[in-house]
């Protein structure tokens, strides 16, 4: 909406909403010039898709040691994912419910699973994802499988009808922490049925924000830290699903967005000197 063409902007857009825009903020690359601390070092960087670029030091976070370029493009994603559970304050023993088995989602639902005595039950209505849930040691349901009477329910899917799923699912006194965007789409919701006598708690989380509790000790830079340090599990190469070269993505963009068995595809820039 135009309402949050300023507030969504990319760190680096170039251009503004609706279009033409350069957005994107996911790049994996190697230093060639800058401070001699962080020359050739690989680092990750919110910035724009393009093959070379220059940002302040300060943008830039090295890649921790044991984790590979190609794994460290998720960082983003599990920076979301992190300040989701933030939000949602999951607690020992709880039932968790995440729904939306895409990148984020799944992400969260790992960490969740973490917790003591935490249930993780990861619900999608795309059944060929539970081979991805399963290697990631998760419980997987289609909505009309999962289990009801959860403590805590994290909506990613990014559809209105999984957030009418969450509704169903969460149990008394529950909270729903939602993750999805919807730009301009409305949500219709049953707010008439079980959401009052439950007393559930519908709770936004949006990664632009550190949570308050976070806010007086953790920053930006701690954050994509912390993201990247988790990501020296090679567990999370199972959301890594295919790459193509940049100079690919015309003949590729159609399929990567219909195709909804993918969950990250990378891609690659060549090493040579852009024309």
């Amino acid at each position: 909406p135009h309402s949050e063409y300023e507030r969504m902007r990319a760190p680096f857009q170039e251009g503004d909403f609706p279009w033409p825009l350069k957005y994107g903020y996911s790049a994996v690359g190697r230093i060639e010039a800058g401070p001699p601390e962080l020359l050739g070092q690989t680092i990750f960087c919110l910035y724009p898709h393009q093959t070379r670029f220059v940002v302040p030091a300060s943008a830039v976070s090295v890649l921790p040691e044991g984790v590979p370029p190609a794994r460290a493009v998720l960082a983003a994603n599990m920076e979301t994912a992190i300040n989701g559970l933030w939000d949602a304050k999951p607690l020992i023993g709880e039932r968790i419910v995440v729904i939306g088995a895409g990148v984020v989602g799944l992400a969260a639902a790992h960490l969740a699973s973490k917790i003591p005595g935490a249930r993780v039950q990861i619900v999608d209505p795309l059944k060929a994802k539970a081979k991805i849930a399963e290697a990631l040691g998760l419980d997987f349901a289609a909505p009309e499988e999962a289990k009801g009477e959860a403590d805590l329910v994290v909506h990613a899917s990014g559809s209105p009808s999984g957030l009418r799923t969450a509704l169903a699912l969460a149990g008394f006194e529950a909270r729903i922490v939602e993750l999805s965007w919807y730009g301009e789409t409305s949500v219709e919701l049953p707010l008439g049925g079980a959401f009052h006598s439950k007393r559930l708690k519908l709770i936004s989380s949006q990664v632009g924000h550190l949570p308050p509790a976070q806010m007086p000790r953790w920053d930006y830079a701690k954050r994509i830290a912390l993201a990247l340090e988790l990501l020296r599990d090679p567990v999370y190469d199972v959301l890594l699903t295919g790459e193509d070269a940049f100079e690919n993505l015309p003949k590729i963009m159609s399929r990567i967005a219909e195709d909804r068995t993918i969950l990250c595809h990378r891609i690659r820039y060549s090493d040579e000197e852009p024309n």
